[in-house]
């Protein structure tokens, strides 16, 4: 990962600790990534190089009023000002793990088309930690593409357990023969 880009997870993460704010600014980037990630509106109105950075400032403020605390509000827009924008899911994604290392966990990203219940995630984390050796925290992103079951990513091991790839599966079994 790119040097700037775990530099600014770690003042990220410095800030959030000095405010005793990690886990909700942690959550609240990794979302308001996850929307830039799947709003194409969004990431070019926010990346626009016409558009004046006090414009994207205020379209952060608007969107997220009173969501999202105001720390993670003002780091949004210090990263705008910087005009990083493009790099906020890499920055949100490293804070996420940099923030699970400092309490002992690997960060397992989860892909399911539908988003999951606390008591599904604490067994998905049960799961995963059996699995990979690690204990884990998991962050669930809501992917359409994944079209039933889960796809899960802890560090380098991926676990695909979606419908697609068990289609896929068979596809190539029935292929073989």
């Amino acid at each position: 990962m790119d040097d700037r880009i775990v530099g600014y997870a770690n003042g990220i993460l410095e800030l959030a600790r000095a405010e005793g704010e990690v886990e909700r600014v942690e959550d609240e980037l990794f979302n308001i990534s996850q929307a830039l990630d799947k709003s194409a509106e969004l990431r070019s109105t926010l990346t626009d190089p016409q558009l004046p950075v006090e414009r994207k400032q205020a379209v952060i403020a608007e969107l997220l009023g009173s969501r999202a605390s105001s720390l993670t509000v003002g780091l949004i827009q210090l990263i705008i000002s910087q005009g990083r924008v493009s790099e906020l899911p890499d920055i949100a994604r490293a804070l996420v793990e940099q923030a699970a290392a400092t309490r002992s966990k690997a960060l397992a990203e989860v892909r399911s088309a539908i988003p999951l219940d606390d008591a599904t995630i604490e067994r998905l984390a049960a799961a995963l930690s059996k699995a990979t050796g690690k204990s884990v925290e998991v962050k669930v992103i809501v992917d359409e593409s994944v079209i039933g079951g889960i796809v899960a990513r802890v560090g380098d091991t991926v676990i695909d357990g979606s419908i697609a790839r068990r289609v896929d599966s068979l596809r190539q079994a029935l292929n073989t023969r």
